[in-house]
Protein backbone atom coordinates (compact mmCIF):
# COMPACT_ATOMS: atom_id res chain seq x y z
CA UNK A 1 0.00 0.00 0.00
CA UNK A 2 3.00 2.61 0.69
CA UNK A 3 3.70 1.93 -3.42
CA UNK A 4 0.51 3.24 -3.94
CA UNK A 5 0.79 6.14 -1.92
CA UNK A 6 3.49 7.28 -3.18
CA UNK A 7 2.09 7.01 -6.26
CA UNK A 8 -0.37 8.93 -5.59
CA UNK A 9 1.21 11.78 -3.74
CA UNK A 10 4.23 12.19 -7.13
CA UNK A 11 0.74 12.21 -9.36
CA UNK A 12 -0.33 15.00 -6.61
CA UNK A 13 2.83 16.82 -7.57
CA UNK A 14 3.05 16.49 -11.36
CA UNK A 15 -0.37 17.76 -11.24
CA UNK A 16 0.57 20.88 -9.27
CA UNK A 17 3.29 21.65 -12.16
CA UNK A 18 0.55 20.62 -14.88
CA UNK A 19 -1.86 23.66 -13.02
CA UNK A 20 1.18 25.81 -12.99
CA UNK A 21 1.86 25.57 -16.66
CA UNK A 22 -1.49 25.00 -18.42
CA UNK A 23 -3.00 27.91 -20.01
CA UNK A 24 -6.27 25.73 -20.52
CA UNK A 25 -9.20 26.82 -17.88
CA UNK A 26 -10.29 23.11 -18.94
CA UNK A 27 -8.05 21.40 -18.67
CA UNK A 28 -6.93 22.53 -14.99
CA UNK A 29 -10.31 21.49 -13.48
CA UNK A 30 -9.50 18.23 -15.04
CA UNK A 31 -6.61 18.48 -13.29
CA UNK A 32 -7.49 19.57 -9.99
CA UNK A 33 -10.30 17.05 -10.29
CA UNK A 34 -7.84 14.00 -10.69
CA UNK A 35 -5.84 15.20 -8.02
CA UNK A 36 -9.12 15.28 -5.87
CA UNK A 37 -9.46 11.38 -7.36
CA UNK A 38 -5.93 10.60 -6.69
CA UNK A 39 -6.60 12.01 -2.96
CA UNK A 40 -9.22 9.60 -2.52
CA UNK A 41 -7.13 6.74 -2.20
CA UNK A 42 -4.93 7.92 0.26
CA UNK A 43 -6.95 7.25 3.15
CA UNK A 44 -7.09 3.59 2.05
CA UNK A 45 -4.13 3.31 1.50
CA UNK A 46 -2.66 4.37 4.73
CA UNK A 47 -4.74 3.21 6.96
CA UNK A 48 -6.52 0.28 5.25
CA UNK A 49 -10.38 -0.18 5.00
CA UNK A 50 -12.39 0.92 7.43
CA UNK A 51 -16.10 2.65 7.78
CA UNK A 52 -13.79 5.33 8.98
CA UNK A 53 -11.67 5.33 5.65
CA UNK A 54 -14.22 4.12 3.70
CA UNK A 55 -16.43 7.65 4.20
CA UNK A 56 -13.19 9.52 3.55
CA UNK A 57 -12.54 8.07 0.39
CA UNK A 58 -16.16 8.22 -0.80
CA UNK A 59 -16.39 11.61 0.81
CA UNK A 60 -13.46 12.90 -1.26
CA UNK A 61 -13.91 11.37 -4.51
CA UNK A 62 -17.50 12.37 -4.49
CA UNK A 63 -16.65 15.95 -3.98
CA UNK A 64 -13.27 16.52 -5.16
CA UNK A 65 -13.08 14.18 -7.90
CA UNK A 66 -17.26 14.64 -8.94
CA UNK A 67 -19.42 17.40 -7.99
CA UNK A 68 -17.49 20.00 -7.08
CA UNK A 69 -15.63 20.11 -10.96
CA UNK A 70 -19.09 19.82 -12.24
CA UNK A 71 -20.24 23.10 -10.47
CA UNK A 72 -17.09 24.93 -11.80
CA UNK A 73 -17.29 23.50 -15.45
CA UNK A 74 -21.45 24.78 -15.07
CA UNK A 75 -20.67 28.18 -13.49
CA UNK A 76 -17.68 28.69 -17.30
CA UNK A 77 -20.97 27.48 -18.81
CA UNK A 78 -23.05 29.98 -17.88
CA UNK A 79 -20.93 32.79 -17.53
CA UNK A 80 -19.20 32.45 -20.32
CA UNK A 81 -15.46 32.67 -19.29
CA UNK A 82 -13.36 32.97 -21.61
CA UNK A 83 -11.45 29.55 -21.36
CA UNK A 84 -7.95 30.67 -21.70
CA UNK A 85 -5.96 31.05 -18.20
CA UNK A 86 -4.82 35.36 -17.55
CA UNK A 87 -1.73 34.87 -15.56
CA UNK A 88 -0.39 38.05 -13.70
CA UNK A 89 3.30 36.57 -14.28
CA UNK A 90 4.48 34.62 -17.58
CA UNK A 91 3.56 30.32 -17.19
CA UNK A 92 7.70 29.87 -17.10
CA UNK A 93 8.19 32.14 -14.15
CA UNK A 94 5.53 30.39 -12.51
CA UNK A 95 6.51 27.20 -12.62
CA UNK A 96 9.86 28.04 -11.69
CA UNK A 97 8.44 29.46 -8.81
CA UNK A 98 6.33 26.09 -8.16
CA UNK A 99 9.88 24.12 -8.86
CA UNK A 100 11.52 25.94 -5.84
CA UNK A 101 8.42 26.06 -3.74
CA UNK A 102 8.30 22.17 -4.35
CA UNK A 103 12.03 21.77 -3.61
CA UNK A 104 11.64 24.30 -0.06
CA UNK A 105 8.79 21.91 0.90
CA UNK A 106 10.67 19.24 0.63
CA UNK A 107 14.22 20.73 2.54
CA UNK A 108 12.35 21.82 4.90
CA UNK A 109 10.18 18.62 5.85
CA UNK A 110 13.64 16.92 6.72
CA UNK A 111 14.02 19.57 9.62
CA UNK A 112 10.47 19.35 10.98
CA UNK A 113 10.56 16.60 14.47
CA UNK A 114 8.13 14.37 12.87
CA UNK A 115 7.73 10.72 14.50
CA UNK A 116 9.44 8.30 12.75
CA UNK A 117 6.93 6.35 10.97
CA UNK A 118 6.46 9.85 8.58
CA UNK A 119 10.56 10.65 8.58
CA UNK A 120 10.60 9.01 5.40
CA UNK A 121 6.90 9.50 4.06
CA UNK A 122 6.00 12.04 1.11
CA UNK A 123 2.69 13.29 3.11
CA UNK A 124 4.36 15.91 4.46
CA UNK A 125 6.58 17.46 1.63
CA UNK A 126 3.74 16.82 -0.95
CA UNK A 127 0.94 18.36 1.31
CA UNK A 128 3.01 21.73 1.99
CA UNK A 129 4.22 21.65 -1.64
CA UNK A 130 0.76 21.36 -2.57
CA UNK A 131 -0.34 24.46 -0.37
CA UNK A 132 2.38 26.43 -1.91
CA UNK A 133 1.08 25.30 -5.79
CA UNK A 134 -2.51 26.70 -3.59
CA UNK A 135 -0.98 29.94 -3.05
CA UNK A 136 0.50 30.63 -6.41
CA UNK A 137 -2.50 29.88 -8.05
CA UNK A 138 -4.40 32.52 -5.98
CA UNK A 139 -1.86 35.10 -6.41
CA UNK A 140 -0.48 34.93 -9.44
CA UNK A 141 -4.11 34.91 -11.74
CA UNK A 142 -6.62 37.25 -12.86
CA UNK A 143 -9.49 35.54 -13.10
CA UNK A 144 -11.55 35.03 -10.40
CA UNK A 145 -12.81 31.31 -10.86
CA UNK A 146 -8.67 30.41 -11.65
CA UNK A 147 -8.20 31.60 -8.09
CA UNK A 148 -11.24 29.32 -7.17
CA UNK A 149 -8.97 26.32 -8.31
CA UNK A 150 -6.36 27.88 -6.26
CA UNK A 151 -8.10 27.37 -3.02
CA UNK A 152 -9.31 24.33 -3.88
CA UNK A 153 -5.53 22.87 -4.35
CA UNK A 154 -4.46 24.48 -1.33
CA UNK A 155 -7.41 22.41 0.33
CA UNK A 156 -5.88 19.32 -1.16
CA UNK A 157 -2.27 20.40 0.88
CA UNK A 158 -4.32 20.43 4.15
CA UNK A 159 -5.89 17.53 2.99
CA UNK A 160 -3.07 14.96 2.50
CA UNK A 161 -1.40 16.27 5.86
CA UNK A 162 -4.95 15.35 7.65
CA UNK A 163 -4.76 12.20 6.54
CA UNK A 164 -1.97 11.52 8.59
CA UNK A 165 -4.02 12.66 11.61
CA UNK A 166 -7.69 10.55 10.46
CA UNK A 167 -7.19 8.02 12.84
CA UNK A 168 -7.27 10.75 15.64
CA UNK A 169 -9.62 12.93 13.79
CA UNK A 170 -13.31 12.69 14.92
CA UNK A 171 -15.48 11.67 11.51
CA UNK A 172 -18.15 14.99 11.71
CA UNK A 173 -14.81 17.06 11.68
CA UNK A 174 -13.82 15.64 8.18
CA UNK A 175 -17.00 15.67 7.42
CA UNK A 176 -17.58 19.08 8.82
CA UNK A 177 -14.26 20.19 6.53
CA UNK A 178 -15.65 18.70 3.18
CA UNK A 179 -18.58 20.38 3.73
CA UNK A 180 -17.34 23.80 4.23
CA UNK A 181 -15.24 23.45 0.85
CA UNK A 182 -18.53 22.33 -1.07
CA UNK A 183 -20.29 25.75 -0.02
CA UNK A 184 -16.96 27.65 -0.22
CA UNK A 185 -17.48 26.79 -4.28
CA UNK A 186 -21.04 26.61 -4.07
CA UNK A 187 -20.66 30.64 -2.83
CA UNK A 188 -17.98 31.60 -5.40
CA UNK A 189 -20.10 30.30 -8.20
CA UNK A 190 -23.12 32.52 -7.48
CA UNK A 191 -21.09 35.58 -6.74
CA UNK A 192 -19.23 35.09 -10.24
CA UNK A 193 -23.37 34.61 -11.65
CA UNK A 194 -23.71 38.01 -9.65
CA UNK A 195 -20.28 39.72 -11.13
CA UNK A 196 -20.96 38.47 -14.59
CA UNK A 197 -24.45 40.18 -14.52
CA UNK A 198 -23.26 43.55 -13.06
CA UNK A 199 -19.94 44.12 -14.71
CA UNK A 200 -18.14 43.00 -18.13
CA UNK A 201 -15.68 41.24 -16.29
CA UNK A 202 -14.13 39.17 -14.00
CA UNK A 203 -10.75 39.99 -13.50
CA UNK A 204 -10.03 40.45 -10.23
CA UNK A 205 -7.56 43.49 -11.09
CA UNK A 206 -10.22 45.12 -12.53
CA UNK A 207 -12.48 45.07 -10.00
CA UNK A 208 -10.03 45.61 -7.08
CA UNK A 209 -9.82 49.27 -8.70
CA UNK A 210 -13.69 49.79 -8.00
CA UNK A 211 -14.44 52.48 -5.71
CA UNK A 212 -17.69 51.69 -4.58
Amino acid sequence: MAHLSNFCLLAVVLINFFCLGSARLGACIQAVALQGALLALLPLSEHGFSGHTLFLAFAAFAMKGGFIPWLLFRAIREVRIQREVQPIIGFVPTLILGALTTAAAFIFADYLPLLPQHHDSLFIPVSLATLGTGFLLLITRLKAITQVLGYLVLENGIFIFGILLSEAMPLMVEAGVLLDLLVGVFVMGIVLNQINREFSSLNTERLSALRE
